[in-house]
């Protein structure tokens, strides 16, 4: 069962503006009944260019409905430019999180979101072209679509963009190119922007916990990922961070030479040079 918080459970149970605007500024579908999961979303413009209402039908689990009706309040009272700022992280914190499985959902409200601008702005929605190619033809997710959802939310694994697009969530078929994707995208990454070394100055505590939070999800985290392992921060107490390994990563006889040599190589290198690294478990 999903661990869903106190936010979605409110939203399922009494969602917020469901049903269709009449003669909307805006109108925009996404997903399909075949696929499981299908949203529409219309808004209408006061005078003054801000939306004044919203409302939204949806088809799917309680997480798309509790995305839907989030997104709703979310954008009342926004500017378009300010509404399309919204990405499903927004979407997803406002409901105080999803759970991984269910992060498409958000996706889908923000998709929904971008087609009704678009089509207030002059792009019909019954008449939107795909852009990109088709990668999972289970679900109709494209190329475009996988390597978007890659890129804002740093997923590093196929499962991950699974859980964020459904793309390989049928027969699988396509969790081969799904990977390729992700090869292409995370090497173009280190190439392209590569990391800064460790800071001159004194650290604050604040600045010295964000730098080691950043170095483990550039640095470490995908290296870890791409092998089935992964690594959760623990706390960190002066200089000494205590970490958890997960995945393949716990049960691995060389975990120690991971945490001393790999670790905590890292963060010296791209945090301060008196940094620590102990395993704890958790």
């Amino acid at each position: 069962m999903w661990n869903y918080s106190k936010t979605v459970m409110d939203h399922f149970l009494n969602p917020r503006n469901v049903g269709v605007i009449e003669h909307p500024d805006g109108e925009g579908e996404v997903g399909s009944l075949a696929c499981g999961d299908a949203l529409k979303l219309t808004f209408t413009l006061d005078d003054d260019g801000r939306i004044s209402d919203a409302k939204f039908q949806t088809f799917g689990c309680a997480s798309a409905i509790a995305s839907s009706s989030a997104l709703t309040e979310m954008i009342k009272g926004k500017t378009l430019q300010e509404a399309e700022t919204i990405t499903n992280k927004d979407i997803a914190e406002y409901l105080g999180g999803l759970p991984e499985e269910k992060m498409h959902c958000s996706v889908m409200g923000r998709e929904a979101l971008e087609a009704a601008i678009a089509q207030y702005r002059g792009a019909a929605p019954e008449k939107r072209d795909i852009e990109g190619t088709v990668i999972c033809k289970c679900f109709g997710v494209t190329d475009n679509e996988i390597e978007r959802a890659i890129k804002e939310n740093d997923l590093t694994t196929v499962e991950q963009v699974t859980h964020y697009t459904k793309a390989g969530g049928g027969c699988g078929g396509c969790k081969n190119l799904i990977e390729d994707i992700l090869d292409k995208l995370l090497e173009s990454q280190v190439t392209e922007k590569p990391a800064t070394k460790q800071p001159t100055g004194k650290l604050t505590n604040i600045q010295k916990i964000q730098l080691i939070q950043d170095t483990i999800s550039r640095e470490i985290r995908p290296a870890l990922q791409r092998d089935g392992g992964d690594l959760e921060l623990i706390d960190v107490v002066g200089d000494q961070v205590l970490v958890a390994l997960r995945g393949t990563c716990s049960n691995c006889p060389a975990s120690s030479v991971t945490v001393q040599d790999f670790i905590q190589g890292k963060l010296r290198e791209f945090v301060a040079d008196s940094i620590t690294v102990e395993e704890v478990a958790q």
